[in-house]
């Protein structure tokens, strides 16, 4: 299994030296090919880096580490993305973070779905803060990963991903669920940055 990153920043990079350190065969793609090549060159010698095409060619699960309005252009820079699992972790947030851009009647997993017909889209990660991402960040506890999507194999796959970075993969449901974990995303942001307890909360759900 190898795994495209797509996108250099936070949560882009954060994934691919975590599943790098997990054993995860990794290649970085981003639409400045010298940015991923440098970003692989950091993270070990193992890691291959460059534009987004080719890195989407290789693999065969696609985490799209960009802003929910971002992903549309980015996806008509990918070429053929069917068969492909592309896990969405976004939040579609507006730009000072306090607000939902869409939601209730679609979600932003639902409009990239769309965009990407042939592929088979998985929402998940869009509640874990970019510092969590590291297992070492979070020694003492197990968080959860909510990963929702139409295509049973697709989400099997995701789920593994997450457990291999020592979360608890949490089945979330259909595709159209995205529409609940969304908001949940942006209350976490508002724990997080707006509420005080700092970028190192993350929602779980505990069976009584």
């Amino acid at each position: 299994m190898k795994v495209a990153v797509i996108g250099t920043g936070n949560m882009g990079s954060g994934f691919a030296r975590a599943f790098a350190a997990s054993g995860v065969d990794v290649v970085i793609g981003h639409r400045d090919p010298a940015k991923a090549a440098s970003l692989a060159a950091d993270i070990g010698p193992n890691v291959e880096g460059g534009g987004i095409a080719g890195a989407v060619k290789l693999a065969d699960i696609v985490l799209l580490a960009l802003p929910y309005q971002a992903v549309g252009q980015v996806l008509a820079e990918t070429g053929d993305l069917t068969g492909k699992v592309l896990i969405d972790i976004s939040n579609p947030i507006t730009a000072d973070y306090k607000e939902l851009l869409l939601g209730h009647t679609t979600s932003a997993a639902e409009e990239i779905q769309k965009l990407a017909s042939g592929a088979h889209v998985v929402k998940a990660f869009n509640t874990i803060f970019a510092g969590l991402i590291s297992p070492e960040a979070r020694a003492a506890k197990t968080l959860q990963v909510f990963v929702a999507g139409d295509d049973e194999g697709a989400t099997a796959q995701v789920r593994e991903l997450a457990e291999k970075l020592s979360f608890e993969a949490v089945n979330a449901g259909p595709l159209s669920n995205s529409r609940f974990l969304e908001p949940i995303g942006e209350m976490n942001i508002h724990f997080g940055f707006f509420l005080g307890m700092g970028p190192t909360v993350a929602p779980s759900w505990v069976r009584v």
